[in-house]
């Protein structure tokens, strides 16, 4: 039930992670996405355990900052590109790949919902003194679940940079979360259903739009209201 508005730079350090050993080291697709999920998961566990303890607005407004600071950082790093961005990336991720992962991720999370720790992170979610009351540890849940994301979010960066072959920080910019939360509003919150048809429908929009340039995004703004 918090708003994380820190995802973009999960994914930017997903995606970095996994171009550099890609590119610079030369492991195998596979193992270079993995470790890049799995950096990205470090980083929110070192993150997560003081931030997790805000709530609300607060933690919305503590996650940005992170985004922001990563992108920053990033932009700042010669050796992955800096502002010029990172080229040369093998386009290794195919509409079959990216089904299989999406399908994988889904199998995950449903499976997550669906166990005593779900159960635990939807009692948090609906009300935390409750839950807390119960014998539920709030603070290692909420780690928990926050570590779950970052290593999804890290996973889908990786497979976003090996689609389009060149990444810059801007990619990985304050709307890039927004878009990501946006999914999830539009689709219904805690429906994991709504928010696949929502990414779909919100990722087709915009393209199917473009022959309009500026009416687009107005129209856009508007399908969400």
């Amino acid at each position: 039930g918090q708003l994380s508005l820190g995802n973009a730079g999960f994914m930017a350090i997903g995606a970095y992670t996994s171009v550099y050993f890609s590119v610079k080291v030369g492991t195998t697709f596979i193992i270079s996405i993995l470790l890049g999920a799995i950096l990205a998961g470090v980083i929110s566990i070192i993150i997560g355990i003081p931030t997790l303890k805000l709530k609300g607005d607060y933690f919305a407004i503590t996650t940005l900052g992170v985004g922001e600071i990563t992108r920053v950082l990033i932009t700042n790093i010669d050796i992955v590109g800096g502002a010029r961005g990172f080229t040369g990336i093998p386009t290794k991720t195919t509409l079959n790949v990216a089904y299989f992962a999406m399908i994988l991720i889904l199998i995950v999370v449903v499976n997550i919902a669906k166990s005593s720790k779900g159960r635990a992170l939807i009692a948090i979610r609906e009300n935390e003194i409750a839950a807390e009351a119960m014998g539920v540890n709030i603070i290692k849940y909420k780690v928990t679940a926050f570590f779950i994301a970052a290593l999804l979010t890290g996973f889908a960066g990786g497979l976003f940079a090996h689609y389009t072959g060149f990444i810059q920080p801007t990619n990985f910019n304050f709307m890039k979360s927004i878009e990501i939360v946006t999914f999830v509003v539009l689709g219904g919150m805690g429906s994991i259903t709504g928010s696949v048809i929502a990414a779909i429908f919100l990722t087709i929009l915009p393209e199917s739009l473009r022959t309009l340039s500026d009416y687009r995004m107005v129209i856009y703004s508007l399908s969400l209201v």
